[in-house]
């Protein structure tokens, strides 16, 4: 390729501001382009916080890119002089013990074997370090010290005006409706139709919508979609027994419940979430959860977590993931339409990969292949697979 084109963002999620940061950094003249504000609030990107983990069962791929994201997470916060990335561990508990094939078991031998210093469950340690969980219920399970959290929307907005001062035009105030073509060639987008539509054109144009993108692009529409997950927030009124060690980021039966969560942040707030079928839903549907919701979560916490269950909500929401067909991301070149690249699928779980993210879309522009290309490449419907690694996520 040559040494600098224009490139095109659309969306500053954390898909589209790596991007756009990578990009600018290897010579491109990037523009980034949102509805905004940024962070957005319907961006699944935006929340107060997301798990940092390379806890993947026996997917070595993912495993490895989520030990190269933790350690530019320290290079990310020794950059800002601030820790958005707590690296408070990561508690896997399991009601029945960890059995070969399973997710907690094949985590804990893959993380084992390549070095890392994981802390098995004796009897007795779920209720002497961890006092807060039913250890009757919880039999087993590991604490992984390599891991945390972030908290997502302070990252999103340090990205942006990261992008910003790297020389990114940071473009605020643009909902694109649709692609701009020449040919076979994708030369820009386009706001909806009207006195006030808007337009940017650049050699390339990078997709990273979020759940919007099967709206742009339609062909895609039977591969990617909207998944709504239920978020809660509870603000305990004896915060002093939420925050680490005592009560790390955790996943509780996760391969069968879907429930994990994080520990106190600083505003009082306890968040916990599930990972699981959800139900596809609109891309601008309200971001609202149903009662039968909240009522598994307190069927939950009362098993799991009694110290919680009764308590009112703080507050929740409907998560919006851009689930793909097999749960995998999609960043890669489309094979039809030259001068598009597309970065998004994260479904459920990217954001750990924040800090590798941009140079995997970068490296799709350029032609560059990696490690990871493969897995993420531009690719036709398949045998499902998503719901196997579902709890792989968040």
């Amino acid at each position: 390729m040559a040494s600098e084109y224009s490139v095109l963002v659309i969306g500053a999620g954390v898909f589209g501001l790596t991007a756009a940061l990578e990009l600018q950094q290897r010579g491109h003249q990037v523009t980034v382009a949102d509805p905004g504000p940024i962070p957005h609030p319907k961006a699944a990107s935006n929340d107060v916080s997301r798990m940092v983990r390379m806890d993947y069962g026996g997917d070595g791929l993912y495993s490895s890119l989520g030990a190269e994201s933790i350690v530019g997470w320290h290079r990310w916060n020794g950059r800002w002089g601030r820790d958005l990335y707590h690296e408070d561990g990561f508690l896997l508990m399991t009601s029945v013990p960890m059995t070969a094939g399973e997710f907690e078991h094949d985590s804990y031998s893959l993380l084992t074997s390549r070095g890392f210093p994981l802390e098995r469950l004796a009897p007795g340690d779920l209720a002497r370090r961890y006092p807060r969980w039913n250890s009757e219920y919880y039999i087993d399970g590991y604490f992984n010290p390599v891991a945390g959290w972030a908290e997502a929307g302070e990252v999103i907005a340090t990205l942006a005006a990261d992008a910003a001062e790297s020389g990114v035009n940071v473009v605020s105030g643009f909902p694109a409706a649709g692609l701009l073509r020449e040919g076979n060639r994708v030369v820009g987008a386009v706001t909806a139709t009207g006195s006030d539509q808007k337009e940017l054109r650049a050699d390339w144009v990078v997709i990273a919508a979020g759940v919007w993108t099967p709206i742009l692009l339609p062909e895609l529409a039977d591969r990617m979609w909207p998944v709504g997950q239920p978020i809660f927030y509870f603000k305990p009124e004896d915060p002093d027994i939420y925050p680490p060690p005592s009560f790390p980021p955790w996943g509780a039966d996760i391969p069968r419940s879907g429930w994990y969560g994080f520990p106190l942040n600083h505003e009082g707030v306890v968040k916990m979430a599930n990972h699981g079928p959800g139900r596809r839903v609109h891309a601008d549907a309200d971001r609202v959860i149903l009662k039968e919701d909240e009522a598994l979560c307190r069927a939950f916490l009362t098993q799991s977590l009694p110290s919680l269950a009764s308590l009112p909500l703080h507050g929740s929401k409907m998560c919006l993931y851009c689930d793909t067909w097999d749960g995998d991301f999609w960043i890669g070149r489309d094979p039809d339409q030259q001068g598009l690249v597309v970065a998004t699928g994260g479904s459920g779980h990217a954001f750990k990969f924040a800090p590798v993210l941009g140079g995997l879309a970068a490296d799709a522009l350029e032609g560059i292949e990696n490690v990871y290309s493969e897995r993420f490449a531009w690719r036709a419907l398949g045998e499902t697979k998503l719901e196997d690694m579902r709890y792989t996520g968040a």
